[in-house]
């Protein structure tokens, strides 16, 4: 069993989900409120060559991502209770399409999302991530086996492999391939990490459309376009709330058999133009139940007598 360190990156997020509430408070010995936790993402690892020339292979990304959950952050390594700063409480393999790995593989990486209390201790820490100075973080974990991509050997028993990482054999470069995982022990804030791509980074992922609406710059050169779409929006919300009361006072006097929360509960899962299908159903069904003839007729026929006017219809 080998152990590695690996580095990567972390992910600010301006609003949390109620989703994300209840899987951190999983760790929790209590129901922790969205006021009292600072939640950010993590580039944990990927399956590129990194500057140790080694790499994850996606069967190790998969299975990191399990191991990973739960696991607690700290700085440099340093595997003392007092440095514990955070915890992964959940992960996710994102693919990253255009990318192929030296190894020849699609592009893919292991993003972590941690969350830490927003304690008078924090604070600083916070705004140190927020501010983009702590940002670079490192992984340390156990993997079964460090395959040589020369000749398929463990790279560190010399009796099946004699190559030398980083060194040219035959026009190929040897890397080496880090597989099998056994066991996740933590991720670090770190100076320098051993694969540049890791850190804290910046996105919008986990989050609703509106959540990342407000964390944009309301002042930027597109806000005009955006107020526009905003009351577009409100104003199809407000005309498919009219539609579905419409459809629900219509079915309630075709559909005598069905309840007022019954219509409620199917207009509420139908769209625009459903509705409108659904209500002009009800509306020529009431027209054929009463079947009264207009006031005005533009028919060719003999008028009236004055005894047929006494009866006039409205």
């Amino acid at each position: 069993m080998k152990t590695v360190t690996k580095e990567a990156a972390a992910q600010t997020g301006p609003v949390l989900a109620e989703e994300e509430l209840a899987a951190i408070n999983q760790f929790s010995r209590r129901a922790l409120t969205a006021e009292e936790v600072y939640t950010f993402a993590v580039r944990l690892c990927d399956n590129q060559t990194d500057r140790d020339q080694e790499y994850f292979d996606r069967p190790a990304l998969e299975k990191l991502a399990e191991l990973f959950v739960g696991k607690t952050g700290i700085f440099d390594h340093s595997w003392s209770a007092r440095d514990q700063t955070a915890r992964i409480y959940r992960t996710e393999l994102v693919e990253e399409p255009g990318l192929v790995t030296e190894a020849g593989e699609p592009g893919c990486c292991l993003k972590g999302y941690a969350y830490m209390l927003r304690t008078p201790e924090n604070q600083a820490l916070i705004a140190e991530i927020e501010g983009g100075i702590k940002k670079e973080v490192s992984v340390s974990c156990a993997v079964s086996r460090c395959q040589c991509s020369i000749c398929g050997g463990d790279i560190h028993d010399r009796s099946l492999c004699s190559h030398e990482k980083g060194r040219i054999y035959e026009g190929k470069r040897c890397i080496v391939k880090l597989t099998e995982p056994t066991d996740a022990y933590e991720w670090s804030f770190v100076a320098v990490p051993a694969q540049p791509r890791a850190g804290v980074v910046k996105a919008f992922g986990g989050g609703t459309l509106r959540q990342m609406l407000a964390s944009l710059d309301r002042e930027g050169p597109w806000r005009e376009e955006l107020r526009l779409l905003e009351q577009q929006a409100e104003t199809g919300r407000r005309y498919l709330e009219s539609l579905r009361a419409e459809t629900v006072r219509l079915g309630l006097m075709a559909e005598e058999t069905l309840s007022g929360d019954t219509l409620r509960a199917i207009t509420d899962k139908l769209d625009g133009e459903e509705l409108e299908a659904l209500r002009g159903c009800y509306a020529k069904r009431l027209e054929q139940q009463a079947a009264l003839p207009v006031q005005l007729r533009y028919e060719d026929r003999e008028p009236e007598s004055r005894g047929d006017n006494a009866a006039f219809r409205i």
